[in-house]
């Protein structure tokens, strides 16, 4: 099913008497791209971290937070004194050089980084596996709600081949009218060269016309069209495939383009181009 790479998951526990939340949020990206942000308390398990959520979820900027909370309100945290200690020699040496009355610092000081550090205690197993627990919940989450993204993708990607092709099927009654006005352009071109030749006028014609046949471009933007919904509706990471074909859609409108010679037959194609911008611009976001 094809999935987006926009997307959130969350899960919350409770045990050994705190509260752990994990949060995930990605964004689109072409490989794997994880930011943790993690207790200290965990720290020693980022590598496991990682490597959980680049398995779980191919591609994307992935963003993820765990926090945790004591149930009991009392959280287990020391006071660096010795850092306290600098911090108020500094201000208040700074404080009298200045001119100031030297008071009141402590409040500000307590806010200074790494004054206050968390007490961290040794993780048990039982506790890494219920973090472990919480993280999978969280990427099952999050890959839902991409499942459901793709769900849309899918519907906006449809319409958009779906007119394209309409378009493509107005293109065949531009083709005589198309013919005619080559026709009268060159037999005014040879008249001005005094060149009444019938034979090769005909000949010029049909080089011409050979020329600037769209068939062959017809036939493989079609083919194009065909391949990307089969596409879209297969399993996996189908994103880069979708942006390939993508691709080669756009090659063949802007053959059509260069061979259109006829105002009408331009309008389609820069509306064809207008819907595959759109294609592409979500191709960016599809897993």
């Amino acid at each position: 099913m094809l999935q987006s790479m926009t997307g959130y998951g969350k899960a919350f526990g409770t045990f050994f008497n705190k509260k752990v939340t994990v949060e995930m949020r990605s964004l689109n990206s072409k490989g794997t791209d994880v930011h943790l942000k993690i207790p200290g308390t965990y720290k020693s398990y980022e590598l496991p971290i990682r490597k959980m959520i680049g398995n779980a979820l191919e591609r994307g900027k992935v963003e993820c937070l765990i926090t945790e909370e004591s149930i009991e309100g009392k959280a287990k945290v020391s006071v660096n004194r010795d850092l306290v200690v600098a911090y108020y020699n500094e201000m208040k040496a700074l404080a009298i050089e200045v001119g100031e009355e030297p008071k009141g610092f402590l409040t500000s000081i307590m806010r200074m980084p790494d004054v206050l550090q968390s007490q961290e205690s040794d993780v048990s197993d039982e506790e890494w596996n219920e973090v472990q627990a919480l993280i999978q919940e969280a990427l099952k989450n999050i890959t839902q709600f991409r499942e459901q993204e793709g769900q849309s993708l899918i519907a906006d990607f449809t319409s958009s081949i779906d007119e394209i092709e309409r378009l493509l099927l107005e293109v065949p009654k531009y083709e005589e009218v198309r013919i005619e006005i080559i026709r009268e352009r060159m037999r005014k071109g040879l008249e001005k060269l005094n060149e009444g030749d019938e034979n090769r006028f005909e000949q010029e014609l049909i080089y011409y016309i050979e020329k600037l046949d769209v068939s062959e471009e017809k036939t493989r933007l079609q083919h194009h069209l065909d391949y990307f919904r089969t596409t879209m509706n297969e399993s996996g990471a189908m994103g880069k495939k979708l942006g390939f074909i993508s691709q080669e859609i756009g090659r063949e409108i802007n053959t059509l383009g260069s061979k259109a010679y006829h105002a009408d037959l331009q309008k389609i194609v820069v509306e064809m181009k207008d819907y595959l911008e759109k294609i592409k611009e979500q191709v960016l976001n599809t897993l």
